[in-house]
């Protein structure tokens, strides 16, 4: 049997909006729309796309966001609500997911040339976005992350067009190996080894590198709703919402 081709649906980018996370209003790129015509995607993804957070989102190893369709349908029916292309961020909205995409796998588009470098871990603005503040366990739980991308060579796409992925070293691990370990209690040396040797975005290789460096600790995942202290030791708290501390004494929540 002939796998589908994965053709590109829709292709999106943000103007700033205000949006409510919590008691606190803020401005976000997350209300993508679509673009007409041809595009033009360079290093630092699709001119004009707002992104209200550098520090965590955006620059040039996260600069393009895919997501498929198919769960952008699979999600409409778990909150029962339409969806409309762009609604989970992502600028490239794709008609449905590959069985197994790796980090440094290279996916072309025309004359575009991508490399994936990481999954989308959600976070509070998606939740808000939902509308529900609990919304980023459901997205951990579903494993329907899509993934992000830098770009190698920039061009023009447009609706349409199909998409080719140039799979990369299969010692490198899935797109979904790293979003399950991202949301793991436990350190894995192994897995991290062979992350750290790919092509990992820079911003969540920093954080890994944590873990890397971690000796005789516990790694707790936490939601929003969950916050672990502790009484003795040092902590972080990274991006992807983990506190990674070691422990001399008990912790409470």
């Amino acid at each position: 049997m002939t796998e589908t081709a994965v053709t590109l649906l829709s292709i999106n980018a943000a103007e700033p909006q205000a949006l409510r996370i919590g008691t606190r209003l803020t401005r976000t790129g997350h209300f993508k729309q679509a673009r007409s015509g041809e595009v033009l995607i360079g290093a630092g993804g699709i001119a004009g796309d707002f992104i209200a957070d550098l520090k965590h989102h955006g620059g040039p190893d996260q600069a393009v966001y895919l997501y498929s369709q198919v769960d952008i349908d699979w999600w409409s029916e778990q909150l029962q609500r339409p969806l409309e292309p762009g609604f989970f961020g992502e600028n490239l909205t794709l008609s449905h997911w590959w069985p197994e995409l790796r980090i440094g796998d290279r996916v072309r588009i025309g004359e575009l040339l991508l490399e994936i470098t990481a999954p989308r871990i959600p976070c509070s603005t998606l939740a808000a976005r939902v509308g529900d503040s609990r919304f980023a366990k459901a997205f951990v739980k579903a494993e329907r992350c899509g993934a992000y991308a830098r770009v190698l060579n920039e061009g023009v796409v447009c609706v349409g067009q199909t998409l080719a992925v140039t799979p990369g070293e299969t010692a490198f691990p899935s797109i979904n190996e790293v979003f399950r370990y991202c949301h793991s209690k436990g350190l894995n040396p192994n897995f991290l080894r062979r992350l750290l040797d790919a092509p990992l975005a820079e911003k969540m290789r920093a954080e890994m590198q944590l873990d890397s460096n971690v000796t005789d600790a516990k790694r707790v995942a936490v939601t929003d709703e969950e916050l672990y202290w502790t009484f003795d030791g040092e902590y972080w708290k990274d991006e992807l919402g983990y506190y990674f501390f070691t422990v001399n004494t008990e912790c409470k929540r």
